[in-house]
């Protein structure tokens, strides 16, 4: 089968042929129907990130499931499945709560999931540890659901910590409408009355947002600028949520500029910027918060958005073949929405 690897941090991703794996038990085969292209992956790609290769990549992952191990029961062939992208040790006391994205066991667990550190399902086939790391997507294509198990999923569990902030008359501003930006939007709009300013470098993607249905857009290529707009919006009480989806200095800046006192400032972001603290900036009462992906439970949650009707990846297939090609479209900001790799 055709699988795209990690070989070793400095060096790009390799499209290679591999045996098709079966399922040991307990495990289950997936026939991969899409595998979503993450930023994250070019932080693999370039830095290793601790991980070893080589390995197939991608953590954001759905299908059909193709066979089962030995005593998995409650599924069958056929049904389309989306994976729980991280694999925690399904013992301990936060994964028996379904947040194996904070599994109190992470430092002796090899991986932090297929894709990142095990093997992904950037492959026709993927194996599944656990059945427990799938949930259904009903009607859902899983070309078009793959996305959600991260680019959806990790902005909503930013959301649902901030969901007690997100009333009516407060601002609530995303940074970098990206793949998970473009996501983040909708989700506010699905689950919270407050207004929603998205900010962003690219006006593609700031015409992406207004089309979301988004009323306020800001460029950010001026950050004084983009600071005044935003707190012309909001007035003297400022954003009461930042989701800086980007990370970088200059937005992790911005964000602490922008937010109002007793207010939330969520870094999703990996870009590198670092939040410096002086009394009152942050203003007082500011919670920072660093979130990790999301629960089992929230996926499950983010599913159900999707098969209503509320949220919809928007989402470019690419053949496997493809993906040297699609990693330097993700480095250079060309990517609209999600790119997905279809075998």
């Amino acid at each position: 089968m055709k699988a795209v690897r990690f070989i070793a941090a400095g060096r790009p991703a390799e499209v290679v042929d591999l045996p098709e794996p079966r399922p040991g038990p307990g495990e289950v085969l997936l026939k991969i129907g899409g595998a979503g292209v993450c930023h994250s992956d070019l932080h693999v790609l370039e830095q290793g990130l601790g991980f070893e290769g080589p390995f197939t990549l991608g953590h954001e992952n759905a299908g059909w499931i193709a066979a089962l191990g030995s005593g998995v029961q409650g599924w069958k062939e056929g049904d389309a499945v989306a994976v729980y992208g991280p694999w925690g040790c399904g013992r301990c006391r936060t994964c028996q709560g379904s947040a194996e994205n904070y599994c109190e066991n992470h430092v002796s667990i090899p991986g932090y999931g297929g894709g990142l550190g095990s093997d992904g399902g950037m492959a026709e086939y993927m194996l599944v540890p656990s059945p427990r790391l799938l949930v259904p997507l009903g009607g859902l294509d899983p070309a078009e659901a793959a996305p959600l198990s991260d680019a959806a999923l990790t902005p909503y569990h930013a959301i649902k910590q901030a969901l007690p902030m997100l009333t009516p008359g407060a601002h609530v501003v995303v940074i970098g409408i990206g793949g998970l930006g473009h996501m983040a939007v909708q989700l506010l709009q699905a689950t919270c009355a407050a207004e929603v300013i998205a900010c962003d470098l690219d006006a593609d993607k700031l015409e992406h947002a207004r089309a979301l249905g988004v009323r306020h857009t800001v460029d950010t290529r001026d950050a004084d600028a983009a600071f005044e707009r935003i707190r012309e919006i909001t007035g003297a009480r400022g954003a009461r949520v930042v989701l800086d989806i980007v990370g970088a200095q200059p937005t992790v800046d911005l964000a602490a500029r922008v937010v109002g006192r007793d207010s939330r400032i969520s870094i999703i972001g990996l870009g590198g910027g670092v939040l410096h603290y002086a009394a009152n900036q942050p203003p007082y009462g500011c919670q920072v918060s660093v979130p990790y992906w999301g629960t089992r439970t929230e996926l499950m949650e983010v599913i159900a958005l999707a098969q209503q009707g509320a949220i919809r990846a928007l989402v470019e297939r690419h053949r496997l073949e493809d993906a040297p090609q699609v990693y330097e479209r993700l480095h250079a900001g060309k990517v609209k929405g999600r790119a997905v790799l279809v075998p």
